[in-house]
């Protein structure tokens, strides 16, 4: 197996902020390529399966492409980081950033949906810190899993600065982009650019109208403006660290 057929960008995450959507931008341009099944999940977890494994995945690809891989769970995922690190030291790293407030809640309805959860929003925010206790250590292992940890993890997944925190070092050294997804569907011209210059692709239009993928079904509206401002108050940090580390604002 040719361990060199590994990409050259990942997009991290997050969980509810536009990769499908991205992963369907991507995937049109001639130059870019994508395994057909969105998130790859190799650095999280399959990483006990091996380099010949996960090469494997990118084997379909032209010469002439890049090679890239969208799994969302890598941003939160404790050991994705380092894992990243010592395969793909070169690689290039794109984040879609979504109001965090606005993640948290459609997250939530995410996994009523899929049938992982059964409790309130207000119940299952309680819970959250006792369902993922001990997650940490039990994803330490290459073969390491832990349900709560990937599904039921709703106000944890929106504290970016933590998790950017363990990408540092890529954003200290160009290779880290940030693009707020609320950008993405307002502005995606705009936003497409800044990606293709970033992946250093050749400029291609958008080839139709951009909609929302993997989108809900308005269940968002019926949180009321109280419990989002109180989940503001609760993700206060996260809004302040952003604004002034990464100059990455939601109103």
């Amino acid at each position: 197996m040719a361990f060199q057929l590994l990409p050259q960008f990942l997009c991290l995450g997050a969980q509810k902020a536009g990769t499908t959507t991205l992963h369907h931008m991507l995937a049109a341009h001639p130059q870019v390529f994508l395994p057909p099944t969105k998130e790859v999940q190799f650095f999280s977890l399959h990483y006990q399966r091996g380099l010949a494994w996960y090469a494997a995945q990118f084997e379909a690809a032209l010469p002439n492409q890049q090679l890239g891989e969208i799994t969302p769970y890598y941003l939160f995922h404790p050991y994705a980081p380092a894992r990243i690190n010592a395969v793909l030291p070169e690689v290039r790293c794109i984040v879609l950033l979504r109001d965090p407030v606005e993640r948290c809640i459609s997250h939530y309805f995410h996994a009523r949906r899929l049938g992982f959860e059964h409790l309130s929003l207000v119940d299952a925010l309680a819970a959250e810190s006792s369902r993922l206790e001990g997650s940490v250590g039990r994803l330490s292992e290459a073969n390491g899993c832990d349900l709560a940890h990937q599904e039921l993890s709703y106000l944890s997944r929106s504290r970016y600065e933590d998790q950017l925190a363990r990408y540092e070092p890529l954003h200290q050294q160009g290779r880290l982009l940030i693009v707020r997804s609320e950008d993405l569907f307002a502005n995606p011209s705009q936003c497409w650019q800044r990606i293709q210059c970033f992946l250093r692709l050749d400029p291609q239009p958008l080839r139709s109208s951009l909609n929302p993928a993997n989108a809900g079904n308005g269940e968002s509206d019926s949180v009321h403006s109280v419990q989002r401002w109180q989940l503001r108050q609760e993700l206060m940090r996260t809004y302040t660290v952003l604004a002034e580390r990464y100059g990455v604002h939601w109103p």
